[in-house]
């Protein structure tokens, strides 16, 4: 890319990378919205989710460790709150465990990792090491993929409420808080992104960034479908129905 984008050109290349490379475009998902799971493949989704889970606080965190500005650190802290909770008991994380608990996994079996997939670690890991590691720009860029969250939040709770009997709106209510957090961190991001990005190699950047983090939540149910769907090759030390 050599020529300078403008912010709204920018941001409309941001959205077409998302309207191409979403994860809500993936079979594991359609076959999951439209009831064609079993209760323990859907089982295994919620465990293997619940590492992204909780590994956001973590990636959080260590960009919040690198942000100068504390305007940007009030803003960003947030995304850790949302998470963690301000107290025990609270939080995303904990209703997301509030699912695992539904389908009778022990917390401590869950918050172990023990029966992660190994695609799955690596997946998450490569995203909070990028966090991590690379510039700011593309460390705030790679949460972008928040802007499409909402639309799959809704399809997933309306099929999974339609089509399985074993989840409730109690079970899945980590969602309910997502359809207003996601898009208040999808606006800020976005915002920061479109301001920061001025040079071509900058813009390339963040597009990259969006690239990969699509890449990361693909990987997840490349994963997931590969052991629990078709060929069925559970990896050794994962869980197993």
């Amino acid at each position: 890319m050599n020529a300078i984008m403008t912010p709204d050109e920018l941001e409309a290349a941001l959205r077409a990378i998302g309207a191409a490379r979403y994860h809500d475009k993936h079979p594991f998902h359609g076959l999951l919205h439209s009831g064609h799971l079993s209760r323990d493949q859907v089982a295994a989704w919620a465990l293997n989710r619940y590492y992204y889970q909780s590994r956001i606080p973590l990636k959080d965190a260590a960009l919040l460790a690198r942000l100068e500005d504390p305007a940007l650190r009030r803003a960003w802290r947030q995304r850790i709150v949302d998470h963690d909770g301000e107290r025990e008991g609270d939080g995303g994380i904990e209703r997301w465990l509030k699912l695992t608990d539904s389908f009778g996994f022990d917390r401590d079996y869950v918050m172990s990792g023990r029966g992660i997939l190994p695609a799955t670690k690596f997946a998450v890991e490569a995203y909070v090491h990028f966090v991590a590691e690379k510039p700011l720009l593309d460390a705030i860029a790679s949460s972008l993929t928040e802007m499409f969250a909402p639309g799959i939040i809704t399809t997933r709770v309306a099929g999974m409420l339609s089509h399985y009997d074993f989840v409730s709106k109690e079970t899945l209510a980590y969602f309910d808080k997502r359809l207003t957090q996601a898009p208040r961190d999808a606006n800020f991001a976005l915002d920061y992104v479109k301001r920061e990005a001025r040079r071509p190699d900058q813009q390339q950047a963040v597009l990259n960034a969006l690239t990969f983090k699509c890449d990361v939540l693909w990987a997840q149910l490349d994963a997931l479908h590969f052991a629990y769907v078709e060929p069925g090759l559970i990896a050794p030390g994962a869980w197993r129905p």
